[in-house]
């Protein structure tokens, strides 16, 4: 995971902050996923946009 993705996954994680209760456990699971290739983080910031109310739209 580089600078750019734990920036957009730290954004996440503050806005959510209320609904997780170990911010530190959450983000140490997702770097133990990014390091074995299993995480990706577009279904995190659809997921964010769907929350604050935006309609995410593809572009191709």
């Amino acid at each position: 995971m580089g600078q750019e993705i734990a920036a957009i996954v730290i954004a996440c994680i503050l806005q959510r902050a209320q609904h997780i209760n170990s911010a530190g456990g959450y983000l140490r699971v997702l770097t133990e996923k990014a390091t074995a290739g299993q995480f990706s983080v577009g279904p995190m910031l659809m997921a964010a946009l769907k929350a604050n109310g935006a309609t995410p739209r593809m572009t191709g």
